[in-house]
């Protein structure tokens, strides 16, 4: 019973000394996103992010901070035209079109953040994507995109100890726009096809403000 007592006594201590050390603080997120599509033959489209996250400090080394924001994606891609249909290589008979293609997503990423140094951090996690809106409807040569997206997004930064934060992150779509799976996207080799899957794929800076609601 004694030795019950004493390992409660300690839990219970261990519990609350956890408990001092937790600090969660609200914030607000928001930047620039430098986006594309792999194998889409795209340039970058530039769009930005916008929302709150949550920083759940353990310890000065480590920080959870789960995010939610609305992240304006997609790619830009010229198309080349034979306005005089004589299928010349010269530039002179071809015209140039710019399209942009916008895919807007409610993104929720759960962000760890190791800190080392004076302030800097590295930060990696996983981001679910749901899709609010896109442009795919403007020409007949695309189709729509589904509905989610599963990333990976990593980077670096620094906080500043009022609160103020700086980072750069890439950020990786996992699961093709349009559904298609590798598996399915077989060649000659009985190998998946890499080269259809096309995929989201954003470069991010940005700047964050967490608030001391003590």
């Amino acid at each position: 019973m004694k030795k019950r007592l004493i390992i409660a006594c300690f839990v219970l201590i261990g519990i609350t000394q956890i408990k001092a050390q937790v600090t969660i603080k609200p914030g607000v997120k928001s930047g620039v996103n430098f986006s594309r599509f792999t194998n889409f033959d795209s340039d970058f489209k530039t769009g930005f992010y916008l929302g709150g996250q949550l920083a759940i400090k353990f310890n000065k080394l480590y920080t959870l901070q789960p995010e939610l924001l609305y992240s304006q994606q997609g790619a830009s891609r010229t198309y080349h035209f034979d306005v005089l249909n004589q299928y010349d290589p010269d530039p002179a008979f071809y015209s140039e079109s710019k399209t942009n293609y916008e895919i807007d997503y409610l993104s929720l990423s759960v962000i760890n953040k190791f800190y080392f140094g004076d302030g800097f951090h590295f930060a990696v996690g996983p981001s679910l994507d749901f899709k609010v809106n896109d442009n795919f409807q403007q020409d007949y040569l695309s189709k729509d995109p589904i509905g989610f997206d599963f990333a990976i997004i990593g980077g670096v930064g620094y906080s500043f100890s009022n609160g103020l934060s700086f980072d750069a992150r890439f950020k990786q779509g996992m699961i093709d726009i349009y559904g298609n799976n590798y598996n399915t996207n077989i060649d000659n080799n009985n190998n998946g096809n890499y080269d259809e899957v096309v995929l989201n794929q954003s470069f991010q800076l940005g700047l964050s403000y967490i608030f001391d609601l003590k």
